[in-house]
């Protein structure tokens, strides 16, 4: 996959070093020292505006499968998305947004974002309001968790399907004696389990009552 992204600030490059072993990757910035405070790893360095197409086309734009817009600053990340996505047809464009007001305008003209503001404040209520140490994930701008947690042994014996509340919880895997399976609604659990569940935000108090050991249940 050649992946291009626009910004080589601590976002960008840990995204180039992450992917550079395993993918073909252009970093543009229109800053040079950028590379030097953040080097990029393997990444082929391109010096320039992310929303110029001579840039873009340095980078190979033409060919790409992935422009990921990753600047300090939300305009040059929403017009260089547009240009990568209206003009070149890339077919992955991702862009970050500080402002979320702006995020929601621009995931309705096809283009996915990062709003790390909105996302930011919802991973802290989480951490204010549930403090669960087992939250691995946030997803869908923090509407939904990945929790892993262990079976209690009040439920060993009993079917996945026990702890599922439609639209709310789902067991996504089990982890057992050092491996792991995605569960079928027959599927029993043992002592011992740990659940990767799935769930909406509004889940959270439903699952302390599914998974918790009998003497804290209400």
């Amino acid at each position: 996959m050649h992946v291009i992204i626009m910004g080589c600030g601590r976002v960008g490059s840990e995204l180039a070093n992450a992917i550079a072993d395993e993918h073909d990757v252009a970093i543009i910035d229109k800053n040079p020292e950028a590379f030097h405070a953040y080097p990029p790893g393997s990444a082929r360095q391109i010096v320039g505006l992310g929303f110029d197409r001579d840039v873009l086309e340095d980078a190979g734009i033409k060919d790409a499968d992935a422009f990921v817009a990753v600047s300090s600053g939300d305009n040059s990340n929403i017009v260089s998305a547009r240009v990568a996505l209206e003009y070149y047809h890339v077919p992955r464009v991702i862009a970050r947004i500080y402002d979320s007001r702006r995020a929601e305008i621009y995931e309705r003209l096809n283009i996915p974002t990062v709003a790390t503001t909105r996302w930011g404040v919802k991973q802290i209520q989480l951490m204010l309001f549930h403090d669960r140490e087992e939250i691995r994930e946030t997803l869908g701008g923090g509407d939904l968790l990945r929790l892993r947690v262990p079976v209690a042994e009040h439920l060993a014996g009993k079917p996945v399907s026990s702890l599922e509340v439609d639209g709310k919880v789902r067991v996504a895997g089990i982890s057992r004696g050092g491996g792991g399976f995605i569960p079928t609604a027959s599927s029993t659990l043992q002592a011992g389990d740990y659940l990767i569940l799935m769930i909406s935000k509004d889940g959270l108090e439903l699952v302390d009552g599914l998974t918790a050991p009998e003497d804290h249940r209400a």
